[in-house]
């Protein structure tokens, strides 16, 4: 058997200004179509795709309990194209021989962007 993890679901309370997120800051590709009650966002460089749900009303959010990592080769590069795209990156931290920052989505979830992934 085959397994592997090819997909996020991300409930927002605004599915159109979530999706502009992750295509602005996060190489997604999508066109913005609402189709079986969500959005698709596809990655421009592999990973899993992730897809936009309308959160319920009563779905409490600022909660965490997962954390969604990027991998980028660069991440002092990264904060400062984020910077410069207006999305807010928390410092650089420096462990083990590589380096991650923080930030969040607009519903709150927990975002990191790590170099973990091609330390030597």
């Amino acid at each position: 058997m085959t397994i592997a993890l090819t997909t996020l679901i991300i409930y927002a309370k605004d599915m159109q200004r979530t999706a502009r997120f992750y295509v602005a800051h996060f190489g997604y590709a999508s066109n913005y179509a609402v189709v079986d009650g969500l959005i698709e966002l596809k990655p421009a460089n592999g990973g899993a795709e992730i897809l936009v749900h309308q959160a319920a009303k009563s779905l409490k959010f600022g909660s965490a309990v997962l954390k969604l990592s990027f991998s980028v080769p660069d991440v002092d590069e990264f904060v400062s194209n984020a910077a410069t795209a207006g999305l807010e990156v928390g410092p650089v931290h420096r462990a083990n021989g590589y380096a991650f920052a923080n930030t969040k989505d607009p519903d709150g979830n927990a975002i990191s962007v790590s170099s973990r992934q091609y330390r030597a």
